[in-house]
């Protein structure tokens, strides 16, 4: 009769040191909506969701200088970039959006800002986002509209970037750059002058009657 408890303690921990040695296999991801799992498979190649719109490859120079720069950083941190890349949109006077960028500095993440400015910018941000609020956050394919430390810290934990700077030294993110891109005027081509117009050469008027003429010297009249 004593026997029977040992086994059946001995059976637990047999159980207990299975799962412990199945919880060493679980992996974490992240979905499209920012929602972490646990899984014990590890996730598929190419299940990260796609990068936003809104990111370097839309803007040009300033695009390009993102993509080397984010080239410069260390691998962990440049997978989760291009994974997960972060971009701020801001606009001037504003209080909350520049405590979103201190907090994105502060924890040496890499992001894009973009700044709405003109009525452009606003229906771009509108068409994007739903609303003109602002800041807006996007991490990956996520947006978090409004500032909120606990919230956007959350979240940019469940993407993969970590709590402290990790960034090379002398890093410097690009420069902000306006929602829409301003095209510079094209100057219109200056008119040519209009050729001067043909002078026709006439016949001079007859003399009234009674002028003399070369062949009429007395100007008579007949």
């Amino acid at each position: 009769m004593r026997t029977r408890p040992l086994l059946h303690l001995g059976a637990l921990g047999l159980l207990f040191l299975a799962g412990a040695a199945g919880a060493q296999n679980l992996y974490r991801s992240v979905d499209a909506h920012g929602r972490v799992t646990y899984s014990d498979r590890p996730p598929a190649a190419g299940s990260a969701p796609p990068s936003s719109s809104t990111g370097a490859a839309g803007h040009g120079a300033a695009g390009a200088a993102a993509a080397a720069a984010t080239g410069a950083l260390p691998y962990a941190l440049r997978q989760t970039v291009q994974r997960y890349p972060v971009t701020l949109y801001t606009k001037n006077d504003c209080e909350p959006c520049a405590a979103g960028r201190t907090l994105l500095q502060t924890r040496g993440i890499p992001f894009e800002e973009r700044t709405v400015g003109t009525p452009q910018d606003a229906a771009a941000l509108e068409r994007l986002s739903g609303q003109n609020a602002l800041p807006l956050l996007t991490v990956g394919s996520q947006q978090l509209k409004g500032f909120s430390d606990g919230e956007w810290s959350r979240y940019l934990d469940a993407a993969g970037y970590a709590p402290s700077i990790q960034l090379p030294a002398g890093y410097r993110n690009p420069p902000a750059q306006p929602l829409v891109a301003v095209s510079p005027a094209v100057p219109a081509a200056s008119a040519a002058p209009a050729p001067p117009a043909a002078r026709t050469l006439s016949a001079p008027p007859p003399p009234p009657p009674g002028t003399p003429t070369p062949d009429n010297p007395a100007g008579i009249r007949f």
